[in-house]
């Protein structure tokens, strides 16, 4: 009972530092680099659609974090429907905004969406493969 007691709060601690990264990432884009890096068509774009990569793969990947800390059967069908719908969601919030993000639509912005979610999937199998090298149960 301990054991599983210790696991959720080390989910819970991690998952709070991925989102206040994610915060912090998205701010630091906004006020500083969006700002600075506006000077090539290319940077415009990257910066841009940055906070839709950022967060599909931050949120993906606390669902990432949880599976593999809690050794959740059927890890994998988890991981990868949740990250289906993480992607979903931003998706559908592209084209009916519901958080009083950006107004208008980016097809860059879905690309980054479904990029960040396939990445944090990438993330999980390699953990994955990790695991089983090292022996870890």
């Amino acid at each position: 009972m301990n054991d599983k007691f210790k696991n959720k709060k080390r989910v819970i601690t991690i998952n709070a530092i991925f989102f206040a990264v994610l915060f912090g990432l998205i701010s630091f884009n906004k006020k500083f680099l969006r700002p600075t890096l506006n000077n090539s068509e290319l940077l415009k774009i990257l910066t841009g659609c940055f906070p839709n990569f950022i967060a599909a793969y931050i949120v993906s990947t606390a669902i990432v974090t949880a599976v593999m800390i809690r050794k959740i059967k059927h890890g994998r069908l988890i991981v990868y429907t949740s990250s289906i719908v993480v992607s979903a969601i931003l998706i559908i919030e592209e084209f009916k905004p519901m958080w009083g993000a950006s107004e208008h639509f980016d097809t860059y912005d879905i690309i980054a969406s479904v990029a960040g979610s396939f990445l944090a999937i990438m993330t999980f199998e390699l953990l994955i493969r990790i695991e089983k090298w090292r022996g870890v149960k």
